[in-house]
């Protein structure tokens, strides 16, 4: 049995459960979708290929950011809509255009090209906090209807890269650093989106672990802690959400451009995988018209490219050679079940469409409440309604909620309520700048405890702030770690002073809350001196809202951790970031000081990424994965495992409404130490009420990948339940049979 009190520092939620085997979720669930009949799309693909001539071949093979970006911009064609992407129909064989935008986290706001707004969800990491795959589907849902109401057709969202680094500057756009978790959340928003009849992406594939370098960086790793780690999120992922495209990395994999690696786009994505769709690139990362041989099905952005290559340069390849001819009609034939399984062409999207703002803020709001973790509470929190004072300090609060930047930045109408440049001069300046959301939580609080004076500080004069939180009786410090698409952060500190901030402002008032508005995990050397933490993420379009209603214990906080918070780098696999002192070359011809030679050694850790690393190594983290405190208290027991069917009963032992993460974990296996996340499942509970959970186990989480498949040893299994990957309960063994099988 194991239970979880609402103030231990160290105390998550109780426990329980397995996953779902990599199939469609039950009734239970979120709003399932008909199942994507690849067949008939693929069948009557085939049949459109047959007529197509050779020039309308290399059509759908290449496609245009549609951006007045300066320089050399190509025509942009009249029923393009400002987005990132836009490839030409064929009108005479009713193939639609192609028009893109990103990204996970809703309609991008493309620097106001547009001039219009969007919901903006909180980031991937904080959706996943809330370790819900119904939420995921709602979310989902959500911005893709309203991708199709601005008149796009494909949302390049499905973001699933496991996190091997927290210091990567994309890892507030994904999910997890486990591969089960992060394939059924990401398998669920791609269902959500292409509810909408719009294609959704599962990006970047594969093992995109940094951006440092991005383009250069050639990550080492073994085939079998690939297929154990960050390929089988994307196996995962794929199974469930049936993505009509996969957009392949940046990133080199054993030498090779991942979107003109054989191995990952022909020989794991199409061949073992049996994937039907088609793999378009990464803007700028195709390297030169052989990628079409090596997997690659689509040439995207091409104006970032050295060169156009799938277009009459494939198309004379095709004339010449029954090889590339044979592979032109694959790559068409792909694009077109695509688009035939989403019914891009039975049911158009057009700009104009009706979006409802309310409803739309509301979903992006359950998710910010449902992903808030609360990392620590000596007594302080819930506050009261009651207050008389309270001081708020920092992170632009009285403004907005911060948002991650680069390609997936959204913002609402009005654009960001502050911008802070990062960049001196050129577009890019606002591609990569510091914004927030315009939902202030300041505001947001103020309405909850209406007697309250409250004052802000923004923090700059540590003095000042410390004056004001002395003569409050609460002070809540908005610390902040802003994150960005193209950058790496380089170390887990918080930027601009604010740890010294938060130990002075602590140390003037003991009932100091400091809520974080960060990409990623960070360091606390003040976390024994505040009264409570919460990790807020980057909480999106109401993020205020949903941070007062957690303070004030609206919202029974229920997120859980679904990254490891590591005390320090020297922790991590890697200590020193790969190519942290590195200079990129200069291919102009000119002198440079860098080398093309930036190697990212995966085989470190292997598939022991996050927390299975620090169960490999025996270190403690600041905070494991899985962990998050409650108001209330659960407790888990009567764990049975029969085969690969585990059960066992969930029960809030406290006094209020709430949700747990069950959480089950591989312990051991045939007599050998393992650390792997089994399964689990969020279960809402009335106070006093239990609920029965069985689920069924993916052999691939007890397996390994040896000899081009899948290998379980003969054995005793134990599994334990979890509040988190640290705090297990009493092993429960049970002998399972040798199995091998493919994929």
């Amino acid at each position: 049995m194991i239970s979880q009190g609402p103030r231990l520092a160290k105390t998550s939620s109780a426990v329980a459960v397995v996953a779902a085997t990599a199939i469609a979720f039950s009734a239970a669930h979120a709003k399932p979708t008909p199942a994507v009949d690849m067949k008939a799309a693929d069948a009557r693909a085939a049949a459109t290929v047959r007529q197509m001539t050779a020039e309308e071949k290399v059509v759908l093979t290449h496609g245009i950011m549609p951006l007045p970006l300066g320089g050399p911009t190509p025509p942009i064609p009249a029923d393009a809509v400002a987005g990132a992407g836009y490839i030409s129909g064929i009108e005479r064989l009713g193939v639609p255009a192609l028009k893109e935008t990103d990204a996970s986290l809703g309609v991008s706001y493309v620097m106001g090209i547009r001039k219009d707004g969007a919901t903006a969800l909180p980031s991937g990491v904080a959706q996943a906090a809330a370790w819900n795959p119904d939420l995921m589907y709602r979310g989902g849902a959500m911005i893709g209807s309203e991708a199709r109401a601005k008149g796009f057709n494909v949302l390049l969202a499905g973001g699933v890269n496991l996190m091997r680094d927290p210091r990567n500057g994309r890892t507030f756009e994904y999910l997890a650093e486990d591969p089960l978790l992060s394939g059924m959340l990401v398998g669920a928003a791609i269902r959500g989106v292409q509810s909408n009849k719009i294609i959704s992406t599962i990006k970047h594939f594969a093992l995109n672990g940094q951006e440092t370098g991005r383009k250069y960086v050639d990550v080492k790793i073994s085939e079998d802690a690939a297929r154990e780690s960050d390929l089988l999120a994307f196996q995962i992922g794929i199974e469930q959400g049936q993505p009509g495209s996969v957009m392949c990395a940046y990133n080199r994999v054993w030498g090779e451009q991942a979107c003109a690696s054989d191995w990952l786009l022909n020989k794991v994505l199409k061949q073992s995988w049996g994937y039907k769709g088609f793999v378009m690139s990464d803007w700028g990362a195709v390297p030169n018209i052989e990628a079409a041989l090596k997997g690659l099905d689509q040439q995207s952005g091409e104006q970032l490219d050295p060169g156009v290559f799938f277009d009459s340069k494939l198309q004379n390849k095709a004339a010449a050679d029954p090889v590339w001819q044979a592979r032109l009609d694959d790559m068409n034939r792909r694009i077109l079940t695509a688009i035939y399984a989403s019914e891009l062409d039975k049911a158009p999207a057009s700009p104009g469409g009706k979006i409802d703002s309310a409803a739309n803020a509301a979903v992006a709001e359950d998710v910010a409440k449902q992903g808030i973790v609360l990392l620590k509470n000596d007594g302080a929190l819930p506050l009261a309604k009651s207050a008389k004072s309270i001081a708020i300090i920092g992170g632009y609060a009285d403004g907005g909620v911060l948002s991650g930047a680069g390609s997936s930045q959204v913002q609402g109408e009005g654009g960001p309520v502050v911008m802070r440049p990062v960049g001196g001069k050129g577009v890019w300046a606002g591609f990569i700048a510091q914004q927030y959301h315009r939902s202030s939580p300041m505001d947001a609080i103020q309405a909850l405890a209406k007697d309250a004076k409250v004052t802000f500080r923004d923090g700059r004069y540590i003095a000042d702030a410390v004056e004001k939180a002395r003569q409050s009786e609460v002070a809540i410090v908005f610390a902040t770690q802003w994150t960005t698409e193209g950058l790496d952060v380089p170390d887990l500190s918080l930027p601009d002073g604010q740890d010294e901030l938060i130990a002075a402002v602590a140390a003037a008032n003991p009932k100091t809350i400091v809520v974080l508005e960060t990409g990623g995990p960070v360091k606390m050397p003040w976390l024994d001196k505040v009264a409570g933490v919460v990790e807020a993420w980057y909480p999106g379009a109401r993020g205020g809202p949903a941070i007062a209603s957690v303070l004030f214990g609206d919202t029974n906080p229920s997120g859980r951790l679904p990254i490891t918070f590591p005390a320090s780098e020297a922790q991590l696999p890697r200590p020193k970031l790969d190519g942290s002192d590195w200079v990129e070359p200069d291919f102009s011809g000119g002198p440079s000081s860098g080398s093309d030679k930036l190697v990212a050694d995966y085989d470190i850790e292997g598939s022991d990424v996050g927390y299975r690393w620090f169960a490999r190594k025996g270190t403690k983290p600041l905070f494991p994965f899985g962990y998050g405190l409650s108001y209330t208290t659960f407790e888990s027991a009567g764990l049975k495992v029969k085969g690969l069917t585990a059960s066992f009963t969930v029960k809030n032992t406290g006094q209020r409404e709430g949700a747990d993460v069950a959480q089950l974990y591989l312990v051991s296996r045939a007599g050998q130490a393992k650390r792997r996340l089994a399964g689990f499942q969020r279960v809402n509970l009335a106070a006093g009420a239990s609920q029965n959970v069985s689920l069924t186990i993916d052999p691939r989480i007890l397996a390994d990948w040896k000899d081009g498949g899948w290998s379980m040893p003969a054995g005793e299994y134990s599994f334990a339940l979890g509040k988190d990957a640290e705090m297990m309960g009493p092993p429960v063994k049970v002998r399972l049979p040798a199995k091998t099988w493919k994929d």
